[in-house]
């Protein structure tokens, strides 16, 4: 992967994490245009060199991010002098790299109607998954209130399939119109997204099958959030 795409990856996950999912709640943070940000987003302008290194540290400090935020990411010049320019070696981490947290991959074993929650470690999955000190500090997010969870059923296609991993936030457990939650319903977890409409918060799914899949109102006890998705690992392009 080139310096340029990896770049437009790494905004691409910024504004899905972090600012909604719209160009436009980023553009705003940043005070740049919305044209401008899709420009360098784009795989053809410019040949796809939009995102030059000048633009990415401007980007970076009128966001208040970490300096080298959008080259971070395991990628470093090549050293070998028979390689082409635009290929960059990949720099290994793993699990006692330093900036790396591990977050705990869990199962929740959940009562209907009770607010709190149990937690074994998901031997399957694995015992955790490493997120950057950088996003846990951007974020000023507490490690010890982050779990890590498997997704299971259809119910979130296309955003999040069977098999993906979510980090949820327990300690954010207020309300937000079109955020993604993790939620005890009835005793079963669920990872759904919130909607108010006429007064009422529901449960949503982003599978268009509405028939399989129906929007169910979040009330009391019977609908308990648990956390806010911050976070997610997919396999599936």
């Amino acid at each position: 992967m080139n310096i340029y795409r990896h770049r437009r990856e790494r905004l691409a996950s910024l504004i899905h994490d972090q600012h909604g999912g719209t160009r436009k709640a980023l553009a705003e943070a940043s005070g740049w245009s919305e044209a401008r940000i899709s420009q360098i987003l784009s795989s053809t302008y410019r040949e796809g060199r939009a995102f030059s290194e000048k633009i990415a540290r401007k980007l970076e400090n009128d966001l208040s991010l970490p300096a080298m935020f959008f080259d971070h990411g395991a990628i470093a010049p090549a050293e070998e002098p028979s390689m082409a320019p635009n290929f960059l070696r990949v720099r290994p981490f793993d699990a006692h790299s330093p900036g790396i947290v591990q977050i705990r991959r869990v199962r929740l074993r959940l009562s209907a109607g009770i607010v709190g929650f149990a937690v074994e470690p998901d031997e399957e999955a694995g015992a955790s998954f490493g997120v950057e000190t950088d996003w846990l500090a951007r974020n000023r997010f507490d490690p010890d209130e982050l779990l890590a969870l498997e997704v299971t059923g259809e119910s979130m296609e296309p955003r999040l399939y069977k098999g993906d991993l979510v980090v949820v936030n327990t300690a954010d457990k207020t309300p937000a119109d079109g955020q993604v939650f993790a939620v005890n319903y009835e005793g079963e977890t669920v990872v759904k997204r919130l909607t108010r409409d006429a007064g009422n918060w529901w449960l949503t799914s982003d599978n268009p099958d509405v028939r399989r899949f129906p929007r169910k109102l979040c009330d009391g006890a019977t609908c308990l959030l648990i956390g806010r998705v911050v976070l997610k690992k997919s396999e599936n392009i």
